[in-house]
This record gives C-alpha cells, structure tokens and sequence, in this order.
C-alpha cells in the first residue's frame, strides 16, 4: 500500500499537466478569434518617412496584426486599400481594424443616408478584410446637448448596419473627454454605451487615455461586462510635458494594473488586443514596440 514519493509526485504531475491541457483548451473555447496587434500610430513617424520599410521591421518582430490610423483621400500611407492590401499580405500581415474619424460630413440628415465618402471608407476597410471600421473621435459640436449626442448614436447604430453589411463591425476608441463631460449629467462614455447596439457597435477600450479624466479600466469594464470586444493595451506614466499629466510608456512600468485589466476583457469577451504607445521616454518608437510584445507575449498574449 505504501507508495514512493517519486510514485506519487509522478502521478500528480500527469494529473496536473491533463488539468492543465484541459483547462488551456476551456480558456481557448471561451475566447475564438483572439488576436494581438499594434496600432501604427506607435511609430507614426516611421510610417510617415517608410511605411513598406516599417511594416517590415514590424512583422520582424512578430506582430501578425496591425491597426491603421492613415485613411486619406482613400488612400493608406500612401497606397490604396489593394495595394496596402498586397503588401500585408507579402509580409504575413492581416488588419483586423482601422481608424477613420467618422464626422458631421459622413451622414447626410436631409436623405437620411450616409455620404460617399464614409461608403467608401466601409467599402475600402471591407477590402482590406477588417472586422471593424472604428471612428477614434466624436467631435465636439456633436456632443453639445444630451439631446444631440442621442440622435448621433442613431448614426452610430446605422454605422453598424452598414458595415454588417460587409460582414463587420462599426467600433468607437476613447479618448478622456469622454468621462469627464456631462449631458444631463450623464458622462459622454455612458450615453455612448446605453445609445448603441452591441452587436452593430463595439467599443474599442483605451485602457490608458482615461487615466487623465480619472477613470478606470476595471470599474469601467466591471460596469458594462461583454462590451469591449477590443482593446487600446496601453500603460500610463507622469508626464515629462505636453497638457496631459499622464504618458503612455513601455508595459508594465506604469500606473495602469495593465495585466489584471487585459486579463479580465480576456475572460469577459475582449478578442482585439492593440497595443499602442505615443510616447516613448528616451526610446526610439521601434524598440518600445519590441518591447511591449515581448511583455505581451510573456503574460501569454
């Protein structure tokens, strides 16, 4: 009856790596099409002087997603959306989302029917093989009154329509004015989230930007649980200047508990994990971004 510490060790550990292979294949199955990516806004200047150059440096590193935050005239760095297209392809690149503003200028009240120009902008981000069209900015003249801002949503939902059209999604990226400005005394984020269809409209959460306006991620997320489909994974430092007092810098060497909160959307339905860092502390913006997905990919991203 009497068995060896060896025996039993053994044992333990085949039963604890079964436990483990199970469990890893539950966490798989509760999240499908989870993807890490970054947002090129990161090395916006590399983008600016050599975009075929950088996205090769990129895809170097590792990244198999990137996030755009260039559409101009129907044209992305430069390229249009098929030759952008081609070129992700040729480096093992996909584009699961992209920034385009989307303003007064795209939805025509009188017809009741969007402009050419953000049809276009769908049409393009559909060739391109984006699963989300997402608008990083609501202008302020569409957020003067609760009023406004509500039928604006309106356009949001429509934004949806159309794009599921195209087998995606309409997504709106915060920034910090969103928690700090009332309607109604409702902040802005609010009468964004209780305005807009989840299923035409994801929320695409910048972890870090809110900081400023004194918000937090996990009280955000813990409040509307399964609506942040995507993610801005961001840190945030004090500023060393500019009008912010907060910075973003490398992950994990900031203020924002940047693990705990990615942990959470990954139980809670988050599947686009973007990095994004705007400053850089020193740092050229090409190693800041080694170093995150090497961080990412460490906390097992």
């Amino acid at each position: 009856m009497y068995t060896s510490r060896r025996n039993f060790l053994k044992k333990t550990a085949l039963a604890l790596a079964g436990t483990t292979v199970l469990s890893n294949e539950l966490f798989a199955a509760i999240n499908p099409g989870e993807l890490l990516g970054i947002q090129l806004y990161s090395i916006r200047d590399d983008m600016k002087s050599d975009p075929l150059g950088s996205l090769k440096k990129v895809a170097a590193m590792g990244y198999k997603h990137v996030e755009h935050a260039n559409y101009v005239n129907r044209k992305l760095y430069g390229y249009s959306a098929v030759e952008f297209k081609k070129i992700l392809d040729s480096l093992g690149l996909k584009m699961p989302s992209g920034h385009t503003v989307m303003g007064k200028q795209h939805w025509d009240a009188a017809k009741n029917d969007f402009t050419d120009e953000w049809k276009m902008t769908v049409e393009d981000a559909a060739t391109l093989g984006q699963q989300i069209v997402i608008s990083p900015w609501l202008d302020e003249s569409l957020r003067k009154t609760y009023d406004d801002m509500k039928r604006y949503m309106d356009v949001f939902n429509k934004s949806g329509e159309l794009c599921k059209k195209s087998g995606m999604k309409f997504g709106y990226h915060n920034h910090d004015f969103e928690f700090s400005q009332k309607l109604n005394g409702i902040t802005v984020f609010d009468i964004l989230l209780q305005n807009t269809d989840p299923s035409l409209v994801v929320q695409q959460l910048d972890i870090g930007n809110m900081y400023n306006a004194g918000a937090k991620a996990l009280d955000i997320m813990k409040k509307y649980p399964g609506r942040f489909e995507s993610m801005h994974v961001k840190d945030e430092i004090k500023s060393t200047g500019g009008h912010d007092p907060y910075e973003s810098t490398i992950l994990g060497k900031g203020v924002i508990p940047v693990k705990e909160i990615i942990d959470l959307g990954r139980k809670s339905g988050t599947k686009h994990f973007i990095i994004e860092q705007e400053s850089y502390q020193g740092k050229t913006p090409m190693e800041s971004i080694t170093e995150d997905l090497k961080i990412m990919k460490k906390w097992g991203y």
